[in-house]
């Protein structure tokens, strides 16, 4: 997958490792600019799963597909309540979108001003 530069760096194309991870379907993070003091914010980029996804994991393996649909979320947490069970309470959904497709999801990202760089695993990041 190729998109156009990103204006503030990165080529815009995806490291082959998160790349595959997307396309096994597992979510991978960012952490984006909070919206105050006491707040932290994350993207995540979700693959929604199929009924071939379903079968695969029911037989034990992960199905790799080039034509998935993916959820982006955008969510702002209170800092305090972030490592905790009730990491939800006065959590904001900023914003979120549906794309369909690694070319949709890659217009998606630089619309909201990322770069596929960015994104890790969620065992590296704070996100909940």
């Amino acid at each position: 997958m190729s998109a156009p530069k990103h204006p503030e760096g990165g080529d815009g194309t995806w490291p082959t490792d998160k790349l595959n991870t997307l396309r096994l379907g597992r979510r991978l993070v960012t952490e984006v600019p909070a919206s105050g003091p006491g707040r932290r914010a994350f993207v995540s980029i979700t693959p929604l799963t199929t009924p071939d996804d379903d079968q695969a994991q029911s037989q034990g393996w992960k199905r790799s597909d080039r034509a998935r649909t993916f959820r982006l979320q955008h969510w702002d947490y209170d800092a305090e309540g972030i490592d905790g069970f009730d990491y939800d309470i006065g959590a904001v959904l900023v914003r979120s979108a549906t794309a369909y497709g690694e070319p949709e999801l890659a217009t998606t990202l630089q619309a909201w001003g990322l770069r596929p760089e960015q994104f890790l695993y969620p065992w590296q990041t704070d996100a909940p």
